[in-house]
C-alpha cells in the first residue's frame, strides 16, 4: 500500500475525529497547482530508453520535478504544513541532485522484507555506496512488513507537512493564502473563494496599478 495514501487516510480520520470536516477544501486557494500535478507525474513516469543517456533522463525528470514541487510549496508557504512539506522537499533534492537519484541503503531494503535486485532496473533509485553524499539523508528508514516500505528523513518531514495540511484545513486553521492574481498561468484560487479573499486581491491589484477588470452592465449585448 502506497506510503501516501495511509498518510492521507490517518489524517482524514483524525481531522473528522476532531471535530473538522472536508467542506474547508473547498476555501483553500492553491496557487501553481498545475506545476505541482506535472512535477508529481514527472515523478510517477517511466524514464525514455535513451540508451546511455537513460540515468543522465531519469536525474533530470527527478530533479525536475522536485523543482517544481519546491516551486509549488515556497508559492503556498503561508498555508498550514507548507514549511514543513518545503523542508521533506529540499531534503530529497539534497541528496539526489549530487547522487544522480535516490540512494537506498541494502539494510534498510532488507528490513522491509525485500532484496537489493528489488531496486534493479530503477533509474530513479540506486543501491547505496561508499560513492554517494549525504548517505543519512537517503532512502534509510525502513518499516517492516506489512507495510514493507523505505523513507528518507525527508519523506518523513513531507508526510507530516500533507498530514498537517488536512487536518488543519479541515479544522478550519489552514490559514491565509494571500497573493496577486498569476499573469501567467492562472492557477486554482478556491472553488468558492471567500469574499474577504477577493476584495483582498482587488485592492493588491489596485496597490501594484493594474487596472480593474471591465465588466458588462446586466441586460446587454456583448
Amino acid at each position: 500500500m502506497s506510503p501516501v495514501f495511509i498518510v492521507l487516510v490517518v489524517a482524514l480520520l483524525a481531522g473528522l475525529l476532531a471535530g473538522g470536516s472536508l467542506r474547508p477544501f473547498e476555501q483553500v486557494p492553491l496557487h501553481w497547482w498545475l506545476l505541482a500535478s506535472l512535477g508529481l507525474v514527472m515523478q510517477a513516469a517511466p524514464t525514455p530508453d535513451l540508451g546511455a543517456r537513460t540515468e543522465l533522463a531519469a536525474a533530470v525528470m527527478l530533479v525536475g520535478s522536485y523543482a517544481m514541487l519546491i516551486a509549488f510549496a515556497l508559492v503556498n508557504r503561508r498555508i498550514a504544513g507548507a514549511w514543513m512539506v518545503f523542508a521533506g522537499l529540499a531534503l530529497n533534492l539534497a541528496v539526489i541532485a549530487p547522487n544522480g537519484g535516490m540512494p537506498v541503503s541494502a539494510e534498510a531494503i532488507r528490513t522491509a522484507g525485500g532484496h537489493e535486485v528489488s531496486i534493479a532496473g530503477d533509474t530513479k533509485h540506486h543501491l547505496m555506496s561508499d560513492a554517494d553524499v549525504l548517505r543519512p539523508l537517503g532512502d534509510v528508514i525502513a518499516v517492516p512488513r506489512p507495510i514493507g516500505a523505505i523513507f528518507s528523513p525527508g519523506d518523513l518531514l513531507l508526510y507530516a507537512g500533507v498530514a498537517w495540511f488536512v487536518v488543519a484545513v479541515m479544522l478550519g486553521r489552514s490559514g491565509l493564502n494571500l497573493r496577486p492574481p498569476a499573469r501567467v498561468l492562472q492557477m486554482y484560487r478556491g472553488k468558492h473563494l471567500r469574499p474577504e479573499l477577493r476584495l483582498r486581491s482587488r485592492y493588491r491589484r489596485r496597490s501594484l496599478g493594474e487596472a480593474p477588470a471591465a465588466t458588462a452592465p446586466r441586460g446587454t449585448a456583448r
